[in-house]
C-alpha cells in the first residue's frame, strides 16, 4: 500500500506503482483532505492519519500488508508502527525519515532543518504553463524528472483557454503535523531509503555558494537522522542514495526498485 507525501495524491505513484505490479497487489490511498478525498477535522492529531490507513485495510480486508510511505507518510507508517505492529508485513520509508516518524531526541529539529532550508528551483515561465505537458517538460528539464499526468492535474487547476492555473488549495495541509508525536518504538521489519535532498540538474550546475552550502548542511542533517535510526533500529536497514531528490522514488527509481525488492524478498 502506497501513501503519498504531504500535498501528493497517490496519483503521484501512477508511473512507479506499475513497476510492482507484476509481484504484488499494489494500492494507493490519498489521504483525508488532499486531492479527491473528504475531510473531517483530526480526533486524535497524527494518529488520525494512522487510523485512517487502518480503516482503509480493513475495508479492503487486507490483512499485514507492507505499507511504503513517502515524505510525510512516514508519520503514517510510524503511527501504525508504534501502535498496532501486528497489523502490517513491513514498511517501507521513501526519504519519510524526518522527525514526524522518528525523534528518539538525537535527530535533527524541524528547527534545524528550517534554518538551513530547501533550495528552490527557478519558477515555471508563462511557456511553461501553456500545457501541463509544458509543466511536466519543465520538471524534466529542472529537476531531471517529471511528475505523473494524474498528479500534476490533481494539484493545479486549470484555466479557461486551458493553461496551466494556479495550485489547489487542499483542506488538509493545514492539519498535517497536527498533534504530532515522537514516534520511537517502530517494531515491523523496516527499510529507509534515504535521499540526499538533490535538489535537481539546476542545482547541480549551479556555482551559488548559497545553494552548495545549503545542499552540504541539509545533507549533514540527514546523515545525523540515517545515523539516530541505525543506532536506535538495529534490525531496520537503512540505504543512503547519493543525488538523490526528496522525491526519490521518481529521481532513481531503479534504485528505489532494487532495494524495495531486494527487501521485500527477503520477507517471503
Amino acid at each position: 500500500m502506497l501513501l503519498p507525501g504531504g500535498g501528493d495524491t497517490a496519483h503521484v505513484f501512477d508511473d512507479f506503482a506499475p513497476k510492482l505490479t507484476g509481484d504484488f497487489h499494489v494500492y494507493g490511498v490519498t489521504r483525508r483532505g488532499f486531492g479527491e478525498s473528504g475531510f473531517a477535522p483530526l480526533t486524535s492529531g497524527s494518529d488520525t492519519f494512522g487510523d485512517d490507513v487502518l480503516a482503509v485495510l480493513d475495508a479492503l480486508d487486507l490483512e499485514k500488508p507492507v505499507l511504503v510511505g513517502h515524505s510525510i507518510g512516514g508519520q503514517e507508517l510510524s503511527s501504525i508502527g508504534t501502535r498496532y505492529p501486528n497489523r502490517v508485513a513491513a514498511l517501507v520509508y521513501l526519504d519519510a525519515a524526518y522527525p514526524y516518524a522518528f525523534d528518539n531526541g538525537k535527530v535533527p529539529t524541524f528547527k534545524e532543518i528550517s534554518e538551513v532550508g530547501f533550495p528552490q528551483p527557478p519558477p515555471p515561465t508563462d511557456a511553461d504553463l501553456a500545457s501541463f505537458d509544458g509543466l511536466r517538460q519543465y520538471s524534466m528539464r529542472v529537476l531531471g524528472f517529471t511528475y505523473p499526468d494524474g498528479e500534476v492535474r490533481q494539484k493545479r487547476s486549470v484555466t479557461p483557454d486551458g493553461r496551466v492555473g494556479p495550485a489547489r488549495r487542499f483542506p488538509g495541509g493545514s492539519v498535517l503535523t497536527a498533534g504530532m508525536k515522537r514516534y520511537v518504538d517502530i517494531s515491523p521489519t523496516a527499510l529507509f531509503i534515504v535521499s540526499s535532498q538533490s535538489p535537481g540538474q539546476w542545482a547541480e550546475a549551479s556555482a551559488d555558494p548559497v545553494i552548495r552550502g545549503q545542499i552540504t548542511a541539509l545533507n549533514a542533517l540527514l546523515e545525523r537522522q540515517a545515523k539516530a535510526i541505525e543506532d536506535a533500529i538495529p534490525g531496520a536497514r537503512v540505504v543512503k542514495l547519493p543525488r538523490a531528490n526528496h522525491y526519490v522514488f521518481l529521481s532513481n527509481e531503479t534504485d528505489v526498485l532494487r532495494e524495495m525488492r531486494a527487501f521485500l524478498d527477503r520477507l517471503r
